[in-house]
């Protein structure tokens, strides 16, 4: 039996769509337990079960400082320890974003995991090309980019989801192995020419006093800064194979991706 956290999320919820496909038949979990999925929610302890799971697709539990996140991971890894899990697909960030404000949980939780009792295999995820398209701003007919010249090896969430439904229905065939799961590397400028307008740069701090102004939680700010000025300087640009060759296929246009998501109303 497969199980996915975080199915109210959208890359928990797409991973849960990309099994089904699949032809496997994976339990949800989430923290209401909403629409017949199984309540499970870190913060609550006794609410995390996983009898009768084979495969524990664990979805990062972000969203929170790192204490809160890493507390959230270890009592999901001591619950699948004692309940007999027998792998765990732990989906994490890629292996550029060492630098990123968000990436010490990560890196936390793959050593949990490497020091367990668990089988496990650890998908380093790309940066959304989603995200990458919602963190360029609008400003009349003109796209604004705090981005500079720097080029983000972006993934599709849909294909990262398909690639960790691959692992999740074979996971004896990834045992003990860590993939970069990132594409081809594209910039703001590669954006606004697939949707026809004009770019202008921000600078750091014009995009700082940006954020400042939105209703963010507190630790979102610096993590949003820390992927402006990661790809502003070059440390997410680097490209890979490993998710074509866990996808069977091409990835997704991720340039049309993020034009997608810079095209949407709100923005």
């Amino acid at each position: 039996m497969i199980l996915v956290t975080g199915t109210t999320g959208q890359l928990g919820g797409a991973i849960l769509d990309a099994l089904t496909a699949h032809g496997a038949a994976p339990l949800a979990s989430n923290r209401s337990g909403q629409d017949g999925t199984r309540r499970i929610d870190f913060d609550d302890p006794d609410t995390v079960s996983f009898v009768g799971v084979d495969t524990l697709v664990l979805v990062s539990a972000g969203e929170a400082e790192d204490d809160v996140v890493i507390a959230r991971h270890e009592t999901a890894i001591t619950a699948a320890e004692r309940d007999g899990v027998q792998h765990v697909v732990y989906t994490s960030l890629t292996s550029a974003g060492d630098h990123l404000a968000f990436a010490l949980a990560h890196r936390w939780t793959e050593r949990r995991l490497q020091h367990s009792s668990l089988a496990w295999t650890i998908l380093r995820n790309g940066l959304y090309a989603e995200l990458f398209g919602s963190l360029l701003a609008w400003s009349g007919d003109s796209l604004g980019s705090a981005f500079g010249d720097g080029a983000l090896a972006a993934v599709a969430r849909a294909d990262l989801a398909e690639a960790a439904a691959v692992v999740a229905t074979s996971p004896s065939d990834h045992v003990g192995r860590s993939y970069d799961l990132v594409g081809e590397p594209i910039t703001a400028a590669q954006v606004a020419d697939r949707l026809g307008v004009p770019l202008h740069s921000v600078s750091l701090a014009e995009q700082r006093s940006t954020l400042a102004e939105a209703a963010l939680k507190p630790f979102q700010p610096a993590m949003l800064m820390s992927i402006f000025t990661g790809v502003r300087h070059g440390f997410l640009g680097g490209a890979g194979d490993e998710l074509r060759t866990l996808l069977g296929r091409e990835p997704a246009d991720t340039v049309a991706v993020a034009a997608a998501a810079a095209s949407l109303p709100f923005r």
